[in-house]
């Protein structure tokens, strides 16, 4: 018995699972990811090296002047004119408009009519002066039209809200208006009194709502109580750094591997380009990722900050998407919530089903896309807007099909293969239609 129990006592064994069995119930695998971190800073490590070897280096900050300028000492360019000048004649028109129709001064038809007209001319007359203006490059006709989409959306956000204002004060005026413009508290957690409709129609209040990190309008904001400079400071070294770094990586390491696929591409050598595609994936997929926190970060949080304003979900995690639908719900929160609020319900309101209304967002982000890279590039061939139809199709097939991990890598698989495809495609085509000729 003595001899039982010390060989009990001694055991080393017992009934369990090896760890990577999928019922052991281990999920702490820090020191895998951590693997996974340095072999990719080690293989990149090497596509650095060897590209410094090859090329030498290619970081020329003059020629970013160059993207916008065609002629630096034309300063400033027409585009930049353009952008900075009507868009305050955008401020102010849409200004004008709301506080006439809170007084009264012309119908609501006449109204609507008006608001038409300004939002047609703001995506026209931007497209037009990019498309006949020979001096506006394809980068600086891209940021004017990017600011000119934000003011549409903006001002469309703008003019529902106080459309939804005027109706409910119509209804029930002071009951219904209180209820939307302000609660029963005076003050915001910052300390600044809360506005009622109409209360809110003041170029201040306008100005706010424009340079703010948000598509959609409030009457009262969430504000913070101060702005930390320590947190400013932050961010604003942040964005200093990553566009730098940026514009460091697209010199080195993108155009010369686009440089380098043309051939392929004109030779239709499939192996070539799948070569060329899959050598293009790393570093467009780290720039993108770059791209990701400088905007939706440093520079979102940075203006927040500046401005208190309260809001900074301007992301969640969408990295952690096991569907194609979650990530586009959540890897830019602004334009769901602006797409949510101001075109998906609408649209169930009239009695549109879910997967018509899902599938008119994804078209007029499919609009959007399409019109912010073919119109700079002055060339048409659809592929930003393909794209952005295909998810559909891949949606639906990830949500039925996929699940889990498998889910999360597909997602993954479509962000990293798809964005180079789209970019060799549409630099192709410009370099087809530019410059082959003149090589020639």
């Amino acid at each position: 018995d003595w001899f039982m129990d010390l060989l009990y006592i001694h055991s080393c064994h017992k009934t369990q699972e090896s760890l990577l069995t999928s019922t052991s119930g281990f999920n702490n695998y820090r020191g895998v990811l951590n693997w996974c971190v340095v072999m990719l800073v080690l293989s990149n490590a090497r596509l650095f090296l060897e590209n410094l070897l090859r090329y030498g280096v290619l970081v020329d900050p003059v020629q970013v002047i160059s993207l916008f300028l065609n002629d630096p000492y034309s300063w400033p360019a027409a585009c930049l004119i353009n952008n900075f000048v009507f868009l305050n004649i955008h401020f102010e028109n849409h200004f004008r408009m709301s506080s006439g129709k809170q007084k009264g001064s012309f119908s609501e038809l006449v109204g609507f009519l008006v608001h038409c007209i300004n939002f047609a001319l703001m995506l026209t007359f931007p497209a037009a002066v990019v498309l006949l203006v020979p001096s506006v490059t394809p980068v600086g006709g891209a940021f004017v039209l990017g600011s000119y989409t934000i003011l549409f959306l903006k001002l469309y956000s703008y003019k529902d809200v106080n459309l939804w204002c005027r109706e409910l004060s119509t209804v029930k005026a002071k009951k219904l208006s209180r209820s939307l413009s302000c609660p029963s508290a005076q003050t915001l957690n910052g300390g600044d009194r809360k506005v009622c409709y109409p209360g809110n129609l003041t170029i201040r209040d306008m100005y706010y709502f424009v340079f703010a990190p948000t598509l959609c309008y409030e009457l009262n904001f969430p504000r913070s109580s101060t702005i930390r400079m320590s947190f400013l400071l932050r961010r604003l070294f942040e964005m200093l750094f990553f566009i730098q770094l940026l514009v460091g990586l697209t010199q080195q390491w993108m155009i010369p591997v686009i440089q380098s696929s043309m051939k392929p591409l004109e030779d239709m050598d499939l192996s070539r380009m799948t070569e060329r595609l899959l050598r293009l994936a790393v570093p467009n997929h780290l720039l993108w990722l770059i791209f990701f926190y400088w905007f939706f970060h440093s520079s979102m949080n940075f203006t927040a900050e500046l401005l208190r304003f309260g809001d900074r979900q301007f992301y969640k995690d969408w990295w952690n998407s096991e569907t194609v639908t979650y990530f586009w719900q959540n890897w830019n929160i602004p334009v769901h919530k602006w797409c949510l609020r101001h075109f998906y319900k609408p649209l169930l309101r009239r009695g549109f089903s879910k997967i018509i209304s899902q599938s008119a967002v994804f078209f007029l982000s499919a609009f959007f896309h399409e019109y912010l890279v073919s119109v700079p590039l002055r060339m048409f061939r659809l592929w930003a807007f393909t794209g952005m139809m295909a998810q559909l199709p891949l949606a639906w097939f990830v949500g039925n099909f996929l699940r889990g991990n498998y889910g999360n890598a597909a997602v993954w698989m479509s962000l990293i293969i798809g964005q180079p495809f789209a970019v060799l495609m549409y630099v192709h085509d410009y370099y087809v239609l530019h410059y082959r000729e003149e090589a020639q």
